[in-house]
């Protein structure tokens, strides 16, 4: 991951740095640029809450616990002229997302369904009783390129006023693990963390919902597809994915 931050970073730099350049051949040049509002690139922040949709009882997740994060760069494109209030917003990015199951549960390969493939299971059945369990989540991270269609209320400044869009996201699972930090009976703290599959689907897609300011905005994220392949997730759930939160602009 800390891989994955280090290189949008860094070309976030390089896009600012050409943007600077520009800057400064637009200041020295005497041509008008026709009133063309100022539409920066924007670098997103997204925070938020992770939850499953259409699950079954017996699959409790942790409100609080099950939170999810995007680091989105996505750069504005007018449409329908200037000046109309429109733009199309495409980037890319990585969306990380975390399940933190109830009644100290996690996910365990199932070894009658095969290697991609995951079960619910207390975690003291695998590990002991004589366990106090500290922390408990399934993380799931995805490469994703999101598209947003934005309406901006002021079409002279589209860096201010209140602005709405409707779009989606197409994503790319890169990555998935649980993670478990407990205390055993002689108070020696220990952390397991197993990178698999656990049956998550590979793609994901579904519709955002945005709202808000240029540089702060409320969201909402609903998967269209299934989160986990079929048959082969926990207790043969069909569960989609339901995000919603805050997000700052950085730029």
């Amino acid at each position: 991951m800390k891989k994955i931050y280090t290189f949008l970073f860094a070309f976030v730099l390089i896009q600012g740095a050409f943007a600077q350049d520009s800057l400064q051949i637009a200041k020295k040049s005497k041509t008008p640029i026709g009133g063309r509002p100022n539409i920066p690139s924007d670098l997103k922040l997204e925070f938020g809450f992770n939850q499953l949709n259409n699950r079954a009882e017996d699959l409790g997740i942790n409100f609080f616990a099950s939170r999810t994060f995007n680091v989105y760069y996505q750069y504005p494109i007018a449409i329908f002229g200037d000046a109309s209030g429109f733009t199309m917003d495409i980037g890319i990015g990585v969306g990380t997302d975390k399940y933190a199951f109830k009644d100290d549960q996690t996910l365990y390969n199932n070894p009658a369904l095969g290697a991609e493939s995951s079960v619910l299971r207390e975690i003291t059945e695998v590990l002991g009783d004589d366990i106090n369990i500290k922390k408990n989540v399934v993380a799931a991270n995805y490469f994703d390129i999101p598209l947003d269609f934005v309406y901006h209320f002021n079409k002279t400044n589209y860096s201010k006023g209140f602005a709405v869009s409707v779009g989606g996201k197409f994503g790319y699972l890169y990555e998935s693990h649980t993670k478990v930090k407990y205390e055993n009976s002689d108070d020696l703290k220990r952390q397991i963390k197993d990178s698999q599959n656990y049956g998550f689907e590979k793609f994901r897609y579904g519709i955002s919902v945005k709202a808000g300011s240029p540089g702060f905005y409320a969201w909402s994220y609903f998967g269209l597809n299934k989160v986990f392949q079929k048959g082969m997730g926990p207790n043969g759930t069909e569960a989609t994915q339901i995000n919603f939160g805050i997000a700052v602009n950085v730029f």
